[in-house]
């Protein structure tokens, strides 16, 4: 389609009948892989979060999903459409909610995304849409989080405790709206540093109820949102390289996907340490 290269031209129609179908068809390879890997059937499974940032649908794409996997007509479902970059911890967090208060609940947790929706022809005066062009790329991925593991299931991760905050002075620092010519993005410049100058305070609040202060004691899953705001995070808190090397290895092979990213991330970070013979995930032990 030629408006899709035409700055600001006209495509909503025709954005949106690629992701209806190809975001669901995505997410379902993705989830497949983890309900594989978890090893049980998938009429454990109780609850579907999905996510996306590419279109809405209705009735969704998690309802899609459920048909594709052929999951049971009963399973609990619930569909973020929109939420951007800070999704991919989001999920995590509600998946995490679902899991502890609902007892044997196995939530299957899918973020899907094809850049489709946001790509168009630059544009000299919004070189903050080009710049977005020039990071984003399209992924998916799935995780199955639980409480209370029973003995063939083998846990990778443990979600300890989970916090949400809002950046003072942030309004504005990144919009998406969706218009007759896909979603479009505005990115302010200084999106770097309001990152950097708020990034400890927010850990301080989250990490001050589990005693942790050293920023170098725990491992590191960050939301590879560009180079320049993860070396202003590493040299606003004295991190070491090592910290953010899982995430730098996941932006550099397939961009920000957005929601997807932090899950593509714990991916690699687990794969690395089994590969260097490690005994645990993060950075192993």
């Amino acid at each position: 389609n030629p408006n899709f290269c035409e700055y600001m031209a006209p495509s909503l129609d025709a954005r949106q009948d690629i992701v209806v179908v190809e975001v669901p068809k995505l997410g379902k390879e993705a989830a497949q892989s983890a309900i594989k890997e978890w090893g049980q059937p998938k009429s454990k499974i109780t609850h579907v979060v999905f996510c996306t940032t590419s279109g809405v649908d209705m009735p969704g794409a998690d309802y899609q999903l459920t048909k594709l996997l052929g999951l049971r007509p009963s399973v609990k479902r619930l569909m973020m459409y929109q939420q951007g970059c800070f999704a991919g911890g989001t999920v995590l967090r509600l998946a995490k909610d679902l899991a502890e208060n609902n007892k044997g609940a196995r939530v299957l947790v899918v973020c899907s995304e094809i850049t489709v929706v946001t790509f168009r022809g630059p544009n000299e005066t919004h070189l903050d849409s080009l710049v977005g062009q020039a990071l984003f790329g399209d992924g998916a991925a799935a995780i199955i989080v639980g409480s209370d593991p029973i003995g063939a299931e083998k846990p990778l991760f443990q979600l300890v405790s989970a916090a949400q905050t809002l950046a003072p002075d942030s309004s504005g620092a990144i919009d998406g709206h969706l218009r007759e010519v896909g979603l479009t993005f505005h990115l302010l410049k200084d999106v770097p540093s309001i990152v950097s100058k708020n990034i400890e305070k927010c850990l301080s609040e989250a990490f001050q109820p589990l005693g942790i202060s050293d920023w170098n004691s725990i491992f590191w899953i960050a939301h590879p949102g560009g180079p320049a705001i993860l070396d202003q995070v590493e040299d606003k808190l004295g991190l070491k390289p090592e910290k953010l090397r899982a995430t730098r290895h996941v932006l550099s092979e397939y961009g920000n996907m957005s929601s997807a990213c932090v899950l593509f991330i714990l991916d690699e970070m687990r794969k690395t340490s089994s590969n260097d013979g490690l005994g645990t995930t993060g950075e192993g032990l």
